[in-house]
């Protein structure tokens, strides 16, 4: 009953409060924890969150505020709620699913499908499946899916405060690559990886003051609409390697007490 509550308690209050001075250990290929993190409401002004009984929702004071914020943006866009999956667990640590990252408050998952909607009920909110945006082929993106109000949503990550990088499928990267002009400098945070189709990945910068967070290399110089991005489709003419198990990474040592609830 008391994740229940906890939840409950979230969305009728705003962010649950932080029981702890932030910090934040580690990274995505190290593994990492985070304390005093909050809880991102139930629902805000432009989005709702999605598969209550299996993602978790809690961030870094700036993630839980950049969410909120890109909610605003999109709604004042005329786009329909952002739906929103998982952020990182209280204390952060691996996640269910073979997630290698959302282990320290700065990573979201936000779906992409911008197919106009109305809310979705309590019902729906546990079972809707968001759809891909790219082919079967994965050499391109789904038509029927794809429209300006989805180039409207990445945009608005991008120009988030503090964000990192931006993790969509490589067909989806491509599409943008062959439709933006004008202003093309957030292409740039846009990255492609694998999957992704359904969903992006945003994360975000370490905080100020956190010296135990592990910072990635930022993205190269140019919008990345470059042989890099073909490197990727080239991929998908190799033969297909056998695909062992992931590995997840183990917490760094100083994660154990946080871990633990200490």
């Amino acid at each position: 009953m008391l994740p229940l509550l906890v939840l409950i308690l979230a969305s009728l209050t705003g962010a649950a409060r932080a029981q702890a001075p932030l910090r934040i250990v580690g990274g995505p290929s190290t593994g990492g924890c985070i304390q005093g993190a909050l809880h991102l409401p139930l629902e805000g002004e432009g989005f709702q969150t999605i598969h209550l009984d299996r993602s978790a929702f809690w961030g870094a004071p700036q993630t839980i505020a950049r969410i909120e914020l890109l909610g605003q943006r999109a709604h004042a866009a005329g786009l329909p709620d952002l739906l929103i999956e998982d952020i990182s667990a209280a204390r952060g640590g691996p996640l269910p699913g073979g997630h290698l990252s959302h282990q320290v408050g700065l990573d979201a998952d936000v779906g992409l499908d911008m197919t106009p909607r109305p809310p979705l009920d309590a019902t729906a909110r546990d079972t809707i499946v968001l759809p891909s945006l790219v082919r079967p082929d994965a050499r391109g993106i789904e038509p029927a899916r794809w429209s300006p109000r989805v180039v409207t949503l990445l945009r608005l990550a991008a120009e988030l405060p503090d964000v990192d990088r931006i993790l969509v499928n490589p067909a989806i990267k491509q599409q943008l690559c062959r439709e933006v002009t004008g202003d093309r400098s957030w292409l740039r945070l846009i990255r492609p990886w694998y999957g992704h189709a359904a969903h992006m990945h945003i994360r975000f910068r370490c905080p100020a003051g956190q010296g135990e967070c592990a910072q990635m290399a930022p993205p190269p110089e140019g919008d990345g609409c470059d042989a890099t991005l073909q490197w990727w489709f080239d991929q998908l003419d190799q033969p297909s390697r056998p695909s062992g198990p992931v590995k997840v990474p183990t917490p760094p040592a100083a994660c154990r007490a946080i871990l633990a609830g200490r």
